[in-house]
């Protein structure tokens, strides 16, 4: 009998997943909790994590499946226009037949040389074998809700709950961390909030949309630079363009710029040279609506919003199965476990610039694997369990945080993926 593998969500990784199993007509079957495709890009999934004001960090070019460009000329397109964009994907190539929408997965187990998936869906609960399971849902939904001494008396919220502007109107707003996600809320507030601070623990590098007057993510898209000569350089042009956000407020960085993920978003300079908002430093502890400042300082706020990020999870399987170590699973390429136990992850890559064609190059390496010959894909394995894994930092070394624990150098991955996917095909 034909294998059959299920393939969990139908975001930009289960999308491009589908798309490249079923180009090899190998049988998928999808899974999304929410009622159509697009994943967080869809504001009116229960499970999104935008809000009205986002729009992509990385421009349009370097983000797209370079097999279906986007029909927009905008460089930096909104979460409306995306969602319309996978929406048009998943109908030029024939994907939404292949998913359950409106049916969310709740367990996998190991089961003979397959796994067993539970799911509960407007047909019930049931329980479907599988050859393989693609785990491609995301990693942008489960908040990281941190502690504090004391007790707030206000309101708080995780990014995640924040969809509108209108949610901040007349309230004095404190954000903790900031990232991409809490930079653009910090620039909502500045227009709707009675006033805005931002609590930080270190320094952020800024890093222009545009320079010299074109995308900043498309320059230098040759042979990448060695990477302490691309830090150098990059850190001057930064600070020609933005200047030191240091005199802003901001701590001082206490790494190099690409060893954690730069703001791209220069708008909160120009608000903050403007008196606009303020930096506040870390927390020390709150007292009713008051919060206290590891400087001495305090201040009354009516809204608290965690900019604090994520943490990995995927919560319907044993972590044990996938070979956790610390805040994230260990794969080979971030996609296979040494065991290969039939699970399979597309998606867990955090890298600047690596767009969605960088994990349909994974669903492409996947799909090479499951349909190669007994003998190639054994001699894979040989290579995954016997030789060392390639690295993938690209020289960087980057944070020791939770969040970096699955980032890589978008250049050296992609070789990567492209050698083992040769080899395969080979």
């Amino acid at each position: 009998m034909m294998s059959t593998y299920a393939i969990i969500g139908a975001g930009p990784s289960g999308l491009a997943s589908a798309r490249a199993l079923s180009r090899r007509s190998i049988r998928v079957e999808g899974y999304e909790a929410s009622h159509g495709v697009g994943g967080l890009w869809d504001i009116t999934n229960p499970r999104s994590t935008v809000y009205e004001s986002a729009h992509l960090i990385s421009s349009r070019t370097t983000t797209e499946f370079a097999e279906f460009p986007m029909r927009t000329t905008v460089d930096y397109p909104g979460h409306r226009v995306l969602l319309d964009y996978f929406r048009d994907y998943a109908e030029h190539f024939g994907l939404n037949s292949l998913f359950r929408f409106g049916t969310t997965v709740t367990r996998l187990e190991p089961c003979d040389d397959g796994w067993d998936l539970t799911s509960t869906g407007p047909e019930g609960e049931q329980t479907r074998r599988y050859d393989g399971v693609v785990l491609a849902n995301g990693t942008l939904a489960h908040p990281n809700i941190p502690t504090f001494p004391g007790e707030f008396t206000g309101e708080v919220m995780h990014t995640s709950s924040y969809k509108s502007a209108a949610q901040l109107t007349g309230k004095r707003v404190l954000l903790i961390g900031a990232g991409n996600s809490g930079c653009d809320i910090a620039v909502d507030a500045v227009h709707r909030a009675a006033s805005i601070d931002m609590s930080v623990r270190r320094g952020y590098y800024f890093v222009p949309r545009y320079l010299f007057g074109r995308p900043s993510d498309t320059l230098n898209q040759g042979r990448p630079l060695p990477a302490r000569l691309k830090q150098a350089v990059d850190s001057r042009v930064l600070r020609a363009f933005t200047g030191d956000p240091v005199r802003f407020g901001f701590p001082k960085p206490d790494y190099r710029i690409y060893e954690s993920h730069p703001i791209v978003n220069t708008l909160v300079l120009h608000h903050l040279g403007q008196g606009d908002l303020r930096i506040r430093p870390d927390i020390e502890r709150f007292d009713g609506d008051t919060v206290h400042f590891s400087d001495g300082t305090s201040g009354e706020y009516d809204l608290i919003i965690l900019a604090t990020g994520y943490r990995l999870d995927y919560p319907f399987v044993d972590r044990a199965h996938l070979q956790w170590q610390g805040a994230a699973p260990r794969l080979f390429l971030n996609m296979f476990p040494a065991s290969f136990n039939g699970l399979y992850v597309v998606g867990m890559i955090e890298a600047s610039g690596i767009g969605w064609q960088g994990r349909y190059e994974q669903a492409e390496l996947l799909a090479a694997y499951l349909d190669a010959s007994a003998a190639t894909a054994t001699a894979f394995r040989d290579r995954v369990t016997g030789d060392p894994w390639p690295d993938v930092t690209g020289g960087y070394h980057y944070l020791g945080l939770d969040r970096m624990a699955y980032y890589v150098n978008k250049d050296a991955y992609r070789a990567a993926v492209r050698r083992e996917r040769a080899a395969l095909d080979a």
